[in-house]
């Protein structure tokens, strides 16, 4: 049986990782395909940056978990560098990204002059690769066993 702590890591796991997933995979492009594309948008934008916020709260307790349970063994470890960086992605997708998007959408007329000569859709592509690669550090660390 796992202790408190060792559950809620792994609870944290399921929903972080899972919900990438999820949302990824199936809710977003469902609602993409049931709703005209504003109010998708709208929608998907909204659990992404929910998700970004749960990825926060479940990286920042794992790694600190992590530290605690192995020490400086832990930077040894392949499961804490996943984490370091999936949580590293999620912190620049919400606190850099996210905003660029915000600020750029406006002004979606004028799309072309926007940051990265592609404004919105710049902004738009670089998240998706953002919330792509954390969804396979996510399954590389589920797969290896370290959900548990």
């Amino acid at each position: 049986m796992q202790t408190f702590p060792d559950a809620l890591r792994s609870i944290l796991t399921v929903f972080w990782i899972g919900g990438l997933w999820v949302i990824g995979l199936l809710v977003g492009p469902l609602l993409f395909h049931h709703f005209d594309n504003g109010v998708a948008v709208k929608m998907v934008a909204v659990m992404f940056r929910a998700m970004a916020w749960v990825g926060i709260v479940a990286g920042l307790y794992i790694f600190i978990r992590m530290l605690w349970v192995e020490g400086l063994r832990a930077f040894q470890a392949l499961e804490f560098w996943l984490i370091v960086l999936m949580l590293v992605l999620t912190l620049v997708n919400q606190f850099a990204v996210f905003p660029g998007l915000g600020e750029v959408k406006p002004t979606m007329h004028t799309a072309a002059e926007g940051v990265f000569g592609g404004g919105f859709h710049n902004w738009q592509t670089i998240s998706s690769l953002i919330y792509l690669a954390q969804s396979v550090l996510g399954l590389v660390y589920i797969t290896r066993g370290s959900g548990k």
